[in-house]
C-alpha cells in the first residue's frame, strides 16, 4: 500500500481562511444581536400589552362599582319613598342618570381600549421594521464576508500555484 502524498497548506492560505472564519463569525454575531434586540422589543411590547390589559380591567371594576352603588342608592330612595309617584320619579331619575353614566363609561372604555391597541400596534410595527432592517444588514454583512472569504481562498490558491 502506498501512503497518500502529504500536501502542506500554505501559511498564506491558512491566514486567509482564518480571516474568513472571523468575518463569518462577526456577521453571525451581528445577526444574533439583531435577533436578541428584536426579542427584547417584543418582550417590551408584551409588557405594555399586559399593563394596558390591567388598566382596562381595573377601569372595568371601577365602572361596575359605580353602577352597583348607583343601584343601591336607588334602592335606598325607593325604600324611603312616601308614595308610588315619588318611587316612580326616583326610578326615572335613576334610568336617566344611569343611561348617561353608561354612555360615558362606554365612550371612555372604548377610548382606553383603542389607545391600548393602537400603542401595541405601533410598537409591534416599529419592532418589526427595526428587526427587518437589522436582519437585512446582518445578511449583507454575511454575504460580504462570504464573498471576501471566497476571494481570499481564491487569491491564496492562485498564489500557491504560482
Amino acid at each position: 500500500m502506498s501512503t497518500p502524498p502529504n500536501y502542506e497548506v500554505p501559511t498564506e492560505m491558512r491566514d486567509f481562511a482564518e480571516k474568513s472564519v472571523e468575518q463569518a463569525r462577526k456577521a453571525f454575531d451581528s445577526f444574533i444581536g439583531a435577533a436578541r434586540r428584536t426579542a427584547d422589543t417584543v418582550k417590551g411590547s408584551a409588557e405594555v400589552a399586559r399593563t394596558n390589559a390591567q388598566d382596562v380591567s381595573s377601569r372595568g371594576f371601577e365602572y361596575a362599582e359605580q353602577n352597583v352603588n348607583a343601584a343601591f342608592d336607588l334602592a335606598q330612595k325607593l325604600v324611603r319613598s312616601r308614595d308610588v309617584q315619588e318611587a316612580m320619579q326616583h326610578q326615572a331619575e335613576f334610568v336617566r342618570s344611569q343611561f348617561a353614566a353608561i354612555q360615558a363609561q362606554a365612550k371612555e372604555f372604548s377610548g382606553i381600549a383603542q389607545s391600548a391597541m393602537q400603542e401595541g400596534a405601533e410598537r409591534a410595527k416599529s419592532a418589526m421594521q427595526q428587526s427587518a432592517e437589522e436582519a437585512r444588514k446582518a445578511m449583507e454583512q454575511g454575504q460580504d464576508a462570504a464573498r471576501q472569504a471566497g476571494q481570499n481562498v481564491q487569491d491564496a490558491a492562485d498564489r500557491s500555484t504560482h
